[in-house]
């Protein structure tokens, strides 16, 4: 998808557009999930807020270093040539939901209770739907829509500036 003004173009842009869509993500996906778990209440939520740098970082280097590599290499084997910009991100979409709410349901829990113990795993058939159903739509509908309306503005403000010095 080449030239495509909604994606990054450039590593320096990818990494952006991963900052948007991680930081905010991060700072819905967790706290609805342990709400939902736990109740929500001031006290909950601020002791949510407490774990959320750390959920961010392993956020990022699970998308850096698990989904990322397997959703390269699982996506052209369900797209076409002919398949549109939607389709593609809707299942880019998917994949990376999946890989990291696979990992997350177990690493998340972890993290907020402060011990690894074989609990997550036991309950993982019962957390992790829940978990998928939240962070899917969450990516779907608020945090890549503005990760992309983000790259569209910073393309525009780059093709207006190249335009107006070749002018």
């Amino acid at each position: 998808m080449h030239g495509e003004t909604r994606l990054p173009r450039n590593a320096k842009e990818g990494l952006l557009f991963l900052l948007i869509v991680s930081i905010i993500s991060v700072n819905t996906i967790a706290p609805l999930i342990v709400g939902l778990e736990l109740g929500f209440s001031r006290e909950v939520y601020l002791d949510t807020l407490k774990i959320l740098p750390f959920m961010w970082v392993i956020v990022v280097l699970l998308v850096r270093l698990v989904a990322g590599p397997i959703v390269r290499k699982v996506l052209p084997k369900f797209t076409g040539q002919t398949d549109g910009f939607n389709a593609r991100v809707l299942l880019n979409i998917i994949l990376n939901v999946t890989v990291l709410s696979i990992s997350m349901s177990v690493i998340g829990t972890w993290v907020g209770t402060g011990h690894v113990s074989l609990e997550p795993v036991r309950n993982f058939l019962h957390i992790w739907p829940r978990n998928f159903g939240i962070a899917f739509w969450i990516e779907l509908l608020v945090a890549q829509p503005i990760a992309r309306l983000a790259m569209k503005t910073l393309h525009a403000r780059q093709d207006r500036k190249a335009q107006s010095v070749n002018a």
